[in-house]
């Protein structure tokens, strides 16, 4: 499966409690699944020419599970420009991301 999927946690002031809940739900399924490297969660600070930006939350294919189940949606793969590893291995910027 090649799908990845967002989900936008609002403003970046108030998304901390959302994104502490997504990553201990995030990690109890990795660590469920065997920690694959390829599983992996990532975030951006996004402000689209809005004032003030949101935090979006990038699920990588091997995440469905933990973005379906909070809501997410599907969308493209996103550039690695600007995103922060918010939970998953290390070695998933390779995987993930080769051309980086």
């Amino acid at each position: 499966m090649t799908v990845w999927f967002s989900k936008n946690l609002g403003d970046a002031m108030f998304a901390s409690e959302a994104l502490g809940q997504i990553e201990a739900l995030f990690v109890s399924k990795c660590t469920k699944a065997g920690c694959p490297k390829e599983m992996a969660l990532f975030i951006r600070h996004e402000s689209e020419g809005r004032l003030h930006c949101e935090v979006k939350a990038y699920f990588s294919p091997a995440a469905a599970d933990v973005a379906r189940e909070i809501g997410a949606s599907p969308c493209q793969k996103p550039f690695p420009d600007g995103l922060s590893l918010a939970a998953g291995a290390e070695e998933c910027w390779s995987v993930l991301f080769p051309e980086r």
